[in-house]
């Protein structure tokens, strides 16, 4: 089975492509996200890779102990203090059995974003130096690191969120708009009635119950999330079923599925393309405002908004709270570019402008 674009796609995508902004902003954001992905194992305190006496570790990708480095103990090793200590016992003139042979290739930001950094003479936070680039927070740990790994966890979030929300929003609205009539009425009331719910109390009583955690907050957000597509899809649904082709293929024979999923979902995902970059927009934010009130993911996971929270009660280290808006705010736009720029893609009337 080969998957073909129709023209009016690659028209559509022709427009999208022709529109710098849009497209550069989102190969920007694509590459960032991609890289970020990695940041489990380049992001890290862990060597990459490391040579001990002639045998080869990888601690970035593995865990290992004390006593696979000729330590007392189980638990994991100080990578940087076990590299430290080799190199100052080579500097002191030992040779042979007396030092530890070792060379590691390191992250190219070796700091742990859960590691706090209490080695310096000033309390934390510490300004900005060769060390750490932007900084330490209130827990001495590394904010770049943080920043980092906040922004995979964000957009990682966000997306999940948004297509769960997107995949219930089409089948929901889709069921309105195809049956109509009563079943149309009935939905649509039940759903006034849950949009009436506060969003935030639901999450804050269910995270009193159960705790905060990634997939608990994706369920609780997902459940109102998917509300405002529904109505699109409901419109475009009660649109498309009068239409000639679907009445050919009622006549025809076809069964509901085949009608719902092939005649008229895929002339119905105008909307569908065009808000998704807008509620991505709309997951960060909410991610960010529910970490920032202490209701989102549980410390100490990296988190844009606890970096904010912390940035607002240490007003005397800015280098906190103004790289973390920077970051939030350079994301935001090149997000909203790339949807502004899908909007005017999907716009059959976009060609028709006078310039």
């Amino acid at each position: 089975m080969k998957f073909r674009l129709t023209t009016e796609t690659k028209n559509r995508l022709a427009r999208f492509r022709k529109n710098k902004r849009a497209f550069w902003s989102f190969v920007v954001l694509l590459v960032v996200y991609l890289l970020s992905l990695t940041s489990p194992w380049t992001v890290n305190d862990k060597p990459l890779y490391m040579s001990f006496n002639g045998k080869s570790y990888f601690p970035a990708f593995a865990r290992y102990s004390e006593k696979d480095f000729g330590g007392s103990y189980d638990t994991e090793p100080d990578y940087k203090l076990l590299i430290a200590e080799a190199e100052e016992c080579k500097a002191d003139g030992f040779t042979g059995s007396n030092c530890d042979d070792i060379w590691a290739i390191m992250p190219p930001i070796p700091h742990d974003p859960l590691h706090h950094y209490l080695d310096g003479d000033e309390a934390p936070p510490c300004a900005p130096d060769g060390t750490h680039w932007l900084g330490t927070d209130a827990e001495g740990r590394d904010v770049l690191s943080r920043l980092i790994h906040g922004f995979r966890i964000c957009i990682s979030f966000s997306l999940v969120l948004t297509l769960i929300g997107t995949i219930i929003g089409i089948i929901i609205g889709g069921i309105q708009g195809y049956l109509g009539k009563f079943w149309d009425t009935g939905m649509q009331r039940i759903i006034e009635i849950w949009s009436s719910l506060p969003m935030l109390y639901v999450v804050i009583l269910i995270g009193s119950i159960y705790g905060h955690s990634f997939w608990l907050l994706i369920i609780v957000m997902a459940a109102f999330n998917w509300i405002s597509l529904s109505y699109y899809m409901r419109a475009e649904f009660l649109k498309l079923r009068n239409m000639t082709y679907v009445q050919s293929a009622k006549v025809l024979g076809m069964g509901h599925r085949h009608i719902f999923f092939k005649e008229i979902l895929p002339n119905a995902m105008t909307p569908v393309v065009t808000l998704f970059p807008f509620t991505l927009v709309g997951g960060i934010g909410s991610l960010t405002s529910l970490d920032y009130l202490g209701f989102g993911l549980q410390p100490p996971t990296p988190s844009w908004g606890e970096l904010m929270s912390q940035g607002m009660k240490h007003l005397y280290a800015p280098w906190i709270s103004v790289s973390t808006v920077a970051a939030l705010f350079v994301t935001l736009l090149l997000t909203t570019f790339v949807g502004e720029g899908v909007r005017d893609a999907m716009d059959p009337k976009s060609g028709d402008r006078y310039e």
